[in-house]
């Protein structure tokens, strides 16, 4: 998307409603690092008042590129780290993607900014996952954050990439227990109730925010919650529709979740506290593709 196409949405939709030093602006792919105005994309919405973050891979972040997004603004990354060299690259499907992770990471913990490495957990990582936080802790990283791995995508055909309900239930009392020890920062992410765990392993209680206080624009200007929900729960594109009517009068499957009492949903005595899981774990169907609450059950 043109930089000029988005920066337009910000003027003329977003700034006129709202307090730009209440809303944070993440940059995220795809590649992020594959944009080379990324730099002017920062000081762009810097200049608005804007705070703005990253997602990345790492494996453009030389110091140079970092050291020039951090005079653009830059105020918080967020670098994928998936486990050991060959775990993470077998994932990444990248044979460098490891070293250049781990350098990304070790030059931004330095820096001062808000950060942190998210590792997307594996079977193969559960049974080492002390080790790896070992690694994680004397390389300086300080913040943490685990995801598990849902099946959409290339992971719906690889069953290696699937946790157990045993497996997940160890990466809870591995985070509980982490979080007790205060050597690193560390939390779940935001996705699915975890029934008790909640309070052991996140430092705010679920919620999935997707189309409640968190928006996105697609590279094709679809508007829609966070990125990660299917393409088909878009609620309009800045090519055709004014972002700023979209978010004040769409939304509705996003906000009211009744529609998704549905299947295993209906009559789940959770229902209160979860409202069906993440939009984002939903199919193109609205079946819910994985439950972190059953899977500790």
């Amino acid at each position: 998307m043109p930089l000029e196409d988005f920066l337009h949405v910000l003027d003329t939709e977003v700034t006129p409603n709202t307090d730009p030093s209440r809303v944070l602006i993440i940059f995220s792919g795809g590649e992020v690092l594959m944009r080379p105005d990324l730099e002017r994309a920062g000081k762009e919405v810097s200049r608005r008042g804007y705070k703005w973050g990253m997602v990345t891979n790492g494996m453009a972040l030389t110091q140079q590129r970092f050291e020039a997004l951090l005079n653009a603004g830059l105020s918080s990354i967020s670098v994928s780290f998936d486990g050991f060299e060959t775990i993470h690259n077998d994932i990444r499907q990248n044979p460098l993607s490891y070293e250049r992770a781990l350098s990304a990471l070790r030059m931004i913990s330095r820096s001062g900014i808000a950060y942190d490495a998210i590792t997307c957990v594996t079977p193969e990582l559960v049974a080492r996952l002390e080790e790896w936080k070992e690694l994680l802790i004397n390389q300086g990283i300080k913040n943490w954050r685990i995801f598990s791995i849902f099946p959409a995508g290339r992971a719906k055909r690889d069953d290696k990439l699937h946790l157990s309900p045993e497996q997940f239930r160890k990466v809870m009392e591995f985070i509980a227990a982490t979080r007790k020890e205060g050597r690193i920062n560390l939390s779940y992410a935001c996705e699915g109730f975890l029934g008790g765990y909640e309070t052991l392993v996140r430092d705010h209680f679920y919620m999935c925010a997707a189309g409640v206080n968190v928006a996105s624009i697609r590279v094709n200007g679809d508007i829609s919650g966070c990125t990660s929900v299917r393409a088909n729960y878009t609620q309009g594109n800045i090519y055709r529709d004014k972002f700023w009517d979209v978010w004040q009068n769409r939304f509705e499957k996003f906000r009211n979740r009744e529609w998704a009492k549905k299947d295993e949903c209906k009559d789940c005595k959770v229902w209160q506290f979860c409202e069906g899981g993440g939009m984002h774990l939903r199919d193109d169907e609205g079946r819910l593709m994985y439950c972190h609450y059953k899977m500790l059950k």
